[in-house]
């Protein structure tokens, strides 16, 4: 029933022609040789950034596509998902839907001029550092520090599972500028620390069970003096802040499942029709047909969603709560689908070389960064329910 007719536009399928030359000459022949080295060589950020692929958002004085039509990242994240080049993709939406939003709306007229050319050319990799070894989801957590001194800030702590985080080359550290038990939202402020920093430190790279060419890692601020012109916004509404960029971010992830679970469906589809049991194609029992109608279904009613939540956001509309929807469904169904198509596939679904073993490990973490989906459904709970004690 879907009609892409109905979402895109002449303008985005021009993009799409753009991307897909991308995507065949720098990424779907190097997916093996990047999980095998655990990273993307920066090289290939540098193609995307010549080939206008990122900072779709940002200004074109600065250096970006100059448009807020979230669409276009859609077309990005679909074809990535064609190829299986999940970990490029997740790399691509931390710089353009995380990074580069809060230079856009917290950033003074000087760190865009400074910071927004170089990301979007590709030349500079952004990161932000939420996570620590002991606050996931609740951000209050946080323990790392931002003490002033003169027109400096003092940073101290450790962050975990920065993702871009050994190449980054910019990182949004969020830290507690106040002291914790104070009234209204948590004290916490947005720092930019900058690759070669005195007392940054990068730790391991770690290892996944998924997105292995994606680089994430652990961070380390010791005594890292941070210039007064590296603080975005309030030093001390940076919770405020986050709060405000989440729809977007669990967006960007709600389309990245929806991709992935869309290209797992065809590529499943093709494999049923050509690979024969029995004397007749896989396609020809009627437990197959059921079981593609039935994921056929639940791809076509997220897509319905997610993308009315693609339009709503273009139109500055879309809630945290319809967001959490969009982000605990989509991921949820995207798991599930790839768990049934690499079913299909049978003993060669198991076998690394196959895009649909790739996107079956890819597809676990959806469910967890970004919020989880138990978060997601407190999150909605209470808007409908209210709060419980």
């Amino acid at each position: 029933m879907h009609r892409d007719r109905d979402f895109f536009e002449p303008e985005h399928e021009d993009f799409r022609s753009v991307v897909r030359q991308f995507v065949e000459r720098e990424v779907a022949g190097r997916l093996e040789e990047w999980d095998e080295r655990r990273i993307i060589d920066r090289a290939t950020w540098l193609a995307a950034g010549k080939h206008g692929l990122l900072g779709i958002a940002v200004p074109e004085p600065l250096g970006g596509g100059g448009t807020v039509d979230y669409r276009f990242r859609c077309v990005l994240a679909e074809e990535l998902a064609a190829v299986g080049a999940a970990s490029l993709n997740s790399g691509f939406a931390l710089q353009d839907d995380i990074f580069i939003p809060y230079l856009l709306r917290l950033g003074t007229d000087e760190q865009q001029r400074r910071w927004l050319p170089r990301l979007c050319a590709g030349e500079l990799i952004g990161a932000i550092a939420m996570t620590e070894p002991s606050a996931g989801s609740d951000l209050q957590g946080i323990t790392t520090t931002a003490v002033p001194d003169g027109d400096e800030w003092i940073l101290n702590g450790a962050k975990t599972f920065i993702t871009n985080g050994i190449h980054s080359d910019l990182v949004i550290v969020v830290a507690r500028t106040g002291a914790p038990g104070e009234a209204g939202p948590p004290p916490f402020g947005l720092f930019v620390v900058e690759r070669d920093t005195a007392g940054f430190e990068r730790g391991r790279k770690l290892r996944k069970i998924g997105l292995h060419a994606q680089d994430t890692a652990e961070l380390f601020f010791t005594d890292v003096r941070v210039p007064a012109g590296n603080v975005l916004g309030d030093p001390r509404r940076g919770f405020v802040y986050l709060m405000e960029n989440l729809p977007l971010e669990r967006l960007s992830i709600a389309v990245t499942s929806l991709g992935a679970a869309a290209s797992a469906l065809a590529w499943t589809a093709d494999y049923v029709r050509e690979r024969h049991a029995f004397g007749k194609p896989l396609a020809a029992q009627q437990s197959i047909q059921f079981t593609i109608a039935e994921i056929a279904t639940e791809v076509d009613v997220t897509r319905g969603y997610v993308r009315d939540a693609v339009r709503a956001h273009n139109e500055g509309r879309l809630t945290p709560v319809d967001a959490a929807k969009a982000k605990w469904w989509s991921t949820e169904v995207h798991k599930r689908v790839v768990d049934r198509c690499l079913q299909l596939f049978g003993g060669y679904g198991y076998m690394a070389e196959y895009p649909i073993a790739r996107a079956y490990v890819d597809a676990r973490v959806q469910t967890i960064y970004g919020g989880s989906t138990e978060i997601m459904k407190l999150l909605i709970a209470r808007d409908v329910l209210g709060r419980f004690s």
